[in-house]
Parts: C-alpha cells; structure tokens; sequence
C-alpha cells in the first residue's frame, strides 16, 4: 500500500472516523457473529419465495458497522447479482432527509415549526377543506366526487407536513381529484412550478385533526421551504450541508446517466411471481426535486445518514444537528390516539416513532424512529441500543413483512 494512503487511513482510525466498508467482529460491538447470519437465512427466504429479487442489509452497533452484505439478484433476468455498492430507488425515506434539512433551518431561526406554510409560498393562504357529499346511487364510477368546501380552521404548519396531519394531498376523494396521477404531473417540472397546483387543492381534512399520509405533495412543499429560506435549491442545499459532510457520495435525486447500469431492477410482486415494473424512474429527476420520494441511495450511504441521528446529529466529525434536536425530531407529535394512526406507532417530525413496542407488534425497542420506501427500502434507528438498521430492496411490499423479519433477525443477535 502507497505510505500516504497507509497514513491517511491511520488518521482516520486515530480520529476514531469509520473506514468505508469497514466491518467489525460483531462481539465487539455486544452482537453475536452466529445470530447475525440469521440475517442472511431471513433474506435468503424471501428470496426463495419470491417476495423480493435480492436485497443488502446493514447493522451497525455503538457506531461500528458489525453486518454488510448483499444477496440475491439485481436484475433476475440479465442473471446480474446484487452488489454491496448497488443503487436503490428509497422512495419515502428520501422523507427523513428533507426533514432533516428543515430541522436544520430551525436551529439557525430561519423557519418555525409553528410557521404558516405561507409565510415561504403565499399560495397557501386561505386553504379550503373538502366535505365529500354522498354519491348518488345512479352514479357511475368514471363521475367526479361531489364535494363543496369550506374555510380551513387554520393555516396549515410546517409541523403539519412534517407530520402528515396536514390533509394536504392525502389521498382523499377531492384532492386526488384535482390532482390524479400526481406521480406524473412532476416530470419535467421544478418544485416552484407545482406549489400553486398543491395549494390549489382542497385538504382533506382539517389540519391537525386526523394522520393521513400525503405521500408526494407535503414533503415536496417541505423541499420548496428549504429552497427560499435557504436561498439555494433543494439539490445543492442537501449536497452541500447533508451529503458531503456524511460522505454520501452516491446519494442523489438522479444517478447520473453513467451510473443507471448500477441501479437495481424494480419489480413487482404478484402470486410469489416478480415482473419488472414498468417507468419505475418517475422521480428521478435532474429538475424536480422530490423530498418525499426522489433519492437514489445506497446501503452504505443512507447508513451514514442513519448514525448521524443515532449519534445525536453528529458523524464522520461533523455535526449536523444537536442532539436536543434529533431528540425533538424523534419525539411522538402524533400519538396513536390520534385517528389514522395504529396502536404503539407515534409519528414524529418525519419519522415514525415507536412508543409501545409490544402494542405496535414490533421487535425494536420503544423510541426507536425511522421509516419506509415503496419498493421495500427501510430503515431504523434504535438509541436505547446505539443501533441502525438499513435493509434496501427493490420490491413494492405492501405488508412490509420482510422489514419485520429484518428488525427480528437483528434483535435477537444482540446479546449485550
């Protein structure tokens, strides 16, 4: 090895500064080698059933990376074997991103978590509200809702769509109306262009009286407050204040032409069979740039995004965030009381939060936070035990069993 390289990676270990790829014994960090490999066997599972094409995990401990591997297939139909480094498509966990971006905002004062969305975009002022009326029994499926509106009680927050009570584009017969196919309105289009068509729309619901996921509109409306508090587009802000300080050198809202062949297939799955989905690439955009659902990352990327907020906002010796506010984005704004959510799962400031393990059914210990992508993608921080998870596939897996056998298969490897 040339000495320079051999001196600059003892600075690294000397700083205390993880080395890319690097693993430890998993002991060493209070998990077992043997258990960890049930990881493997949880994923090899899947595979063999169909549910998933192949797929990369990583656990991290005490902020040592102690499990990495890759398994499967990246593309089925070219015989092309999953990689350590491959591309996923990470849909809504782009979520957490731009939440971080906007508690980052927070700290230096320059937006409120109680702020009017329009203050930033004046479009919002005076948001109506949908009341769906009944459909008449001779109406045919094809027919328009009929829905008439009335005033919002109030303005709708940046804590709103942060924490998706904000009734703006979730799903709701009269919003999907005025705004069908959303996926697709944003191609070619800047965030800018689609605030007056996302203000357009009537809520939902009244803001702040029910959880309902927006899955597109509230987080681009988030990336579009970053942009004019911020004064750079949504991009560069995460480029220059996220990314290259964490060393996502890969992470990005387009692969790069260049970089497509390292983009896992998307598929389907249907009857334990896997077709490939057809224009997965909707979001991957070199001008619309979609907070709620644009990135393209790796395992190894996103894990780095993941120990900065295990660490308290801090890694590879650059701070982020304070640790009081990673604390307040992983607190339950919403709690399960709150209509829309289900027992033990809280929602925070852009990340689901865990307040009852054992009421949620899940195998991770109570405040642990994190959330999900469309095509399998997720992820979890556990600060009880200084431990992430990252699990990419590239299979839409709407029962999100496999992301409970990943977080069991891990679990029980920790024995102290």
């Amino acid at each position: 090895m040339h000495p320079k390289r051999t001196l600059s990676l003892w600075l690294l270990v000397l700083a205390g500064l993880p080395l890319a790829g690097a693993t430890v014994k998993p002991e060493s960090v209070g998990l077992s080698g043997e258990r960890l490999s049930r990881i493997h066997e949880t994923m090899q599972r899947h595979i063999e059933a169909h549910d998933i094409s192949g797929a990369v995990t990583l656990v991290a401990r005490k902020g040592q990376i102690a499990w990495f591997h890759a398994q499967g297939m990246m593309d089925i139909e070219a015989n092309k074997p999953m990689e350590k480094d491959a591309i996923f498509r990470i849909f809504s966990m782009s979520k957490p991103v731009c939440g971080v971006a906007i508690l980052m905002l927070l700290e230096e004062g320059k937006v409120r978590l109680n702020d009017p969305v329009s203050k930033f975009i004046p479009e919002f002022k005076g948001s109506k509200v949908a009341v769906v009326q009944d459909r008449p029994a001779n109406a045919a499926a094809s027919d328009p809702p009929r829905y008439y509106t009335i005033p919002a009680a109030r303005e709708i927050t940046i804590q709103d769509l942060l924490t998706h009570v904000s009734g703006l584009a979730s799903g709701g017969p009269a919003s999907s109306h005025e705004l069908p196919n959303l996926i697709d309105l944003v191609g070619g289009r800047t965030l800018a262009d689609m605030m007056p068509k996302f203000a357009a729309a009537p809520l939902d619901f009244q803001p702040g009286s029910r959880w309902t996921y927006s899955p597109l509109a509230a987080f681009d409306t988030l990336g579009r407050v970053v942009e004019i508090a911020s004064g750079m587009n949504f991009d560069q802000f995460l480029r220059q204040r996220l990314f290259t300080p964490l060393g996502m050198k890969t992470t990005a809202f387009h692969p790069g032409d260049d970089r497509w062949p390292s983009v896992v297939t998307a598929y389907h799955r249907s009857a334990a069979t896997l077709t490939k989905t057809q224009n997965p690439n909707r979001l991957q955009s070199k001008t619309y740039f979609s907070g709620a659902g644009g990135l393209v990352s790796t395992a190894e990327d996103y894990a780095q995004f993941a120990l900065m907020l295990c660490a308290g906002g801090q890694w590879n010796g650059k701070r982020l965030l304070s640790p009081k506010t990673v604390e307040l984005m992983s607190s339950v704004f919403v709690p399960d009381t709150l209509p829309g959510r289900a027992p033990g799962r809280g929602y925070g400031l852009s990340v689901e939060v865990i307040s009852d393990a054992v009421a949620a059914g899940r195998r991770v210990s109570k405040g642990s936070f994190g959330w999900d992508g469309a095509y399998g993608t997720h992820f979890w921080v556990d600060p009880r035990e200084k431990l992430i998870g990252v699990m990419m596939i590239q299979t839409d897996n709407p029962d999100r069993q496999v992301d409970r056998d990943f977080e069991n298969a891990v679990m029980q490897a920790i024995v102290e």
